[in-house]
């Protein structure tokens, strides 16, 4: 165990923060050997989806179980346990290697395989939810191993019962995802579908996977050269009736049906509207690509970064009367 250790190398913000207490985990009776866990104490992947908005007192559980195998084979299709603490693209370039399809759609966010379910991560028409097959991770109080299926992850938009009822209560271990040879092939998002057409090969698991890359850093910035964390913001799922009176007023609002009841608006078109994309306050900005993605341009603070947030949060509620809710925890 570290004592007040350097947070910087561990987010993609790349805040220099501290630690009281930082410990690796790269296995199950490391973890539970420490129980019952100090107070008070973090779960920390990959650091892809968190602001550190101050230094973190206790202790720091980062998670680093490896290891990728097959543990189930039918046919074409298998399941594939992961430790917790893989880095997520690595798992998908491992998928594409294998010949598997499910996670093409998914390349490139960042991110461990442990935080995956948590935020039920999703990219260009696919999410977790769609190749998962169950999870275990251990009770941080009793030190139980449980198994969690998918009803009982309880999966919505960027969501689960991870981030609600069960938040801080379990350290997810090993991740068990269906993957197939022959799985359908995504290519329901325009963008997807307009770089395939520049190619002269039929899509394949590997050719949706190379052009969601593409997109992603034409679009995205990277994080090992300016700190961000992907997306800051979701995008608002509004009833009916609310997404009729918006595109009366503004016709150009990009939506995306969700249910009959129900549809998604796009975050980053709201915030660009309002002026903020390029937007930049000592070094904390909006980013001059993707009005989504806040950045930090090397010496900003999270409390700075928050504070550009909540200032964007309130110019999109005063204008399109929008609550915007971040996508990233702000700690």
């Amino acid at each position: 165990m570290l004592n007040n250790i350097s947070l910087k190398e561990h987010h993609t913000f790349g805040l220099e923060v501290q630690a009281q207490q930082y410990l690796t985990i790269d296995n199950e009776a490391k973890l539970k050997a420490l129980l019952p866990l100090p107070q008070p104490y973090l779960i920390l992947g990959g650091g892809s989806n968190v602001l550190f908005t101050k230094d973190v007192a206790g202790l720091v559980l980062h998670n680093q179980i490896k290891g990728i195998e097959i543990v189930e084979r039918s046919g074409a299709d298998v399941i594939v346990r992961v430790g917790g603490g893989e880095v997520w693209h690595e798992l998908v370039l491992w998928s594409l290697e294998q010949g598997y399809g499910g996670l093409e759609n998914m390349s490139l966010i960042p991110g461990s395989v442990g935080a995956a379910p948590i935020q039920n991560i999703g990219a260009y028409g696919v999410e977790l939810k769609d190749v998962f097959h169950q999870l275990e991770a251990v009770h941080l109080e009793t030190g139980e191993t449980r198994t969690f299926d998918a009803a009982a992850c309880a999966f919505g938009y960027r969501n689960s019962v991870f981030k609600q009822a069960l938040k801080g209560q379990y350290f997810i271990t090993r991740v068990y995802l269906s993957l197939s040879k022959e799985a359908a092939l995504n290519v329901s998002y325009g963008a997807i579908q307009k770089v395939l057409e520049t190619q002269a090969t039929a899509p394949s698991f590997q050719s949706i996977s190379d052009a969601v890359i593409h997109i992603r850093q034409s679009k995205l910035p990277d994080p090992k050269k300016i700190g961000n964390s992907g997306s800051f913001f979701k995008n608002p799922i509004l009833p009916i009736a609310q997404i009729k009176a918006l595109q009366k007023a503004f016709p150009a609002i990009p939506v995306y049906p969700v249910d009959d009841r129900s549809s998604k608006v796009a975050a980053g078109w709201l915030i660009d509207q309002l002026g903020w994309k390029g937007y930049r306050k000592g070094d904390a900005g909006v980013h001059k690509n993707q009005a989504l993605v806040l950045v930090n341009y090397g010496q900003a603070t999270g409390e700075e970064i928050w504070a550009l947030a909540q200032q964007i949060q309130q110019s999109v509620k005063d204008k399109y009367n929008i609550e915007l809710e971040a996508e990233v925890n702000i700690l």
